[in-house]
């Protein structure tokens, strides 16, 4: 027996695009989009016959939408040329749709965007996709997800990364900030002789996951050097490097030594 081929009225899929804040796909939302599309046709409720009327069963293959033909030890089925392989006749076709069942309409669709979606990710739509012809059923939506850079925040799958900036005392002396998460804030410490690049985890502020729990903050501390120095601020900072003895760099002060 060889394979049968779709009937005409099969399904349709649909993929559209979307794009969300970083906080949308952090947190999870719903987000209505507008789709211009093909859709069930209003006029017939998708039979494609005149209102008023009914398709008739197809008498060239019974119904079911296609012929099966035998050549020699082999059948082959094929859809029915009759009704072009929906099953039924329509001898009124509804002015609207021309007896398709499906016309072109404007509709607005919730999307429900779950939490921790990922930038380029799909998201599936069961039957919201298009209708097949004469009231067959109605394919996939697709909705692929775009995701907006935050001005504050990053991403590394579950954690989410934030940039501290510090001043030189603060990163030398220690010191305590507020620093803000995606629902809120929370205090951090900042040890005394904390280097530029040092990273602190604050657990579960992160990401939710899909297993549960969330992922974690991870702030790297960065020394933000100043550009203009008023006068006074110079000569201190001049004084506190004549006071300071030790070489940040002996290894490189070794290599060039021996070197030169």
């Amino acid at each position: 027996m060889g394979e049968e081929p779709e009937p005409l009225h099969r399904l349709r899929d649909v993929e559209s695009e979307l794009r969300i804040d970083f906080t949308q796909a952090v947190q999870g939302a719903e987000v209505p989009i507008r789709l211009s599309a093909p859709g069930r046709c209003q006029t017939c409720s998708g039979s494609g016959a005149r209102p008023g009327t009914t398709p008739r069963q197809c008498p060239a293959c019974l119904g079911t939408g296609l012929i099966t033909r035998n050549q020699g030890a082999f059948a082959f089925s094929e859809p029915c040329r009759e009704c072009r392989g929906t099953g039924s006749v329509i001898d009124d076709p509804c002015p609207d749709c021309r007896g398709t069942g499906v016309t072109t309409q404007t509709r607005t669709i919730t999307v429900k965007i779950p939490a921790g979606v990922n930038d380029g990710q799909r998201i599936r739509l069961a039957g919201k996709g298009v209708p097949g012809e004469r009231g067959g059923p109605a394919g996939d939506l697709y909705v692929r997800v775009h995701v907006r850079a935050h001005e504050l925040f990053g991403r590394k799958g579950d954690d989410l990364t934030l940039t501290l900036p510090v001043t030189f005392p603060e990163a030398a002396l220690g010191t305590t900030v507020r620093v803000p998460t995606m629902d809120g804030a929370v205090t951090l410490k900042i040890p005394a002789g904390t280097a530029s690049g040092r990273t602190f985890r604050v657990r579960g502020r992160g990401v939710p996951k899909r297993s549960g729990g969330a992922g974690d903050l991870l702030v790297t501390a960065e020394v933000a050097v100043p550009k203009n120095l008023p006068a006074d601020a110079k000569e201190t900072l001049e004084k506190y490097a004549a006071a300071q003895p030790d070489d940040p760099r002996p290894q490189i002060t070794a290599a060039v030594d021996g070197r030169a």
